[in-house]
């Protein structure tokens, strides 16, 4: 379930702020997201891996801290991430 080292890349390469950003905020969130989606996916076949669930949760949870974040700090920015991302809606 972890992210392919091929898949971060794509993932760094995609939001990143400049060439040498590793760990801006919109990758963390980019990388958080592709991890609750993948999550998420296994989730809806085994509905009683309450572990996954957890952890899912606590994901969500750093997902959200990030992007209050980033909404205090450039509101443009935030909902272009959003946007790109396709969450809250």
């Amino acid at each position: 379930m972890a992210l392919t080292q091929q898949r971060k890349q794509e993932l760094i390469s995609d939001y990143q702020l400049h060439d040498t950003d590793t760990g801006s905020s919109e990758v963390q969130i980019a990388m958080l997201t592709e991890r609750i989606n993948r999550l998420s996916e296994h989730l809806r076949g085994n509905q009683k891996d309450h572990s996954s669930r957890r952890g899912l949760l606590k994901l969500i949870g750093q997902r959200k801290r990030l992007l209050s974040y980033i909404q205090q700090e450039d509101r443009q920015r935030y909902q272009a991430l959003i946007a790109r991302l396709g969450i809250r809606g």
